[in-house]
């Protein structure tokens, strides 16, 4: 009896070790998904640029092709010729993971059916164009909109550390936002961050992304 009784001591213990190793893999920390960060440049006269990021993590995906940095012609309204395949870009485009924590502290927080509106005004207010930001609401509108609320950030050292950007020759001005929200079953009471606004000026270079991050 007594074997017995060990026996299935010894049995419960392990399945106790496997079911804390499961439920400690799934709630610890998970890599972080830079989702479709863009960049736009805007000379204020045509002319042959290099963009280079320096990325803490892993480049998933890149539009045109990252090929130790991207070489392209800008012109000031914002179209790029790219010199590997001689083609017309928009923007250049990635995506990467990476382990990063995100300042969540703070933020906005805002109903699902309000997203488009927060995001017109906030992004208009950070000094993105209408064309820009409406290129980011497409992107994460259906993402967000169907969420009861959404606490939303904006990073800045955070991120901007560990996704360096080098532009030869240098821009005058640049501004990148990326933006972290975290999906809510109900309204919480959080302090607001500050807000800043971005003047352009000369050689401008925009870039935008974001994530979605777990509470």
């Amino acid at each position: 009896m007594k074997k017995i009784n060990i026996f299935f001591i010894i049995v419960l213990v392990i399945i106790g070790i496997i079911i804390f190793s499961f439920i400690n893999r799934d709630t610890g920390e998970k890599d972080v998904v830079a989702y479709k960060p863009v960049i736009y440049l805007y000379p204020k006269e045509k002319i042959d640029l290099t963009v280079r990021l320096d990325y803490n993590g892993k480049l998933t995906s890149t539009y045109p092709k990252y090929e130790n940095g991207w070489n392209v012609t800008a012109y000031p309204d914002g179209k790029l010729i790219n010199h590997s395949d001689g083609r017309e870009y928009s923007y250049l485009f990635w995506e990467g993971i990476q382990d990063v924590k995100y300042d969540m502290e703070r933020g906005f927080v805002v109903k699902g059916e309000e997203t488009a509106q927060f995001l017109q005004n906030i992004l208009g207010k950070m000094g993105l164009t209408p064309k820009e930001y409406n290129e980011f609401i497409v992107y994460w509108l259906p993402k967000m909109e169907i969420n009861n609320y959404n606490l939303i950030n904006f990073q800045e050292k955070a991120y901007t550390d560990n996704a360096k950007l080098e532009i030869v020759p240098k821009p005058d001005s640049i501004i990148r936002v990326f933006m972290t929200y975290m999906p809510l079953d109900k309204k919480i009471e959080i302090e607001e961050p500050v807000i800043k606004s971005f003047k352009r000026n000369g050689f401008t270079v925009v870039e935008w992304g974001g994530t979605e991050l777990n509470r």
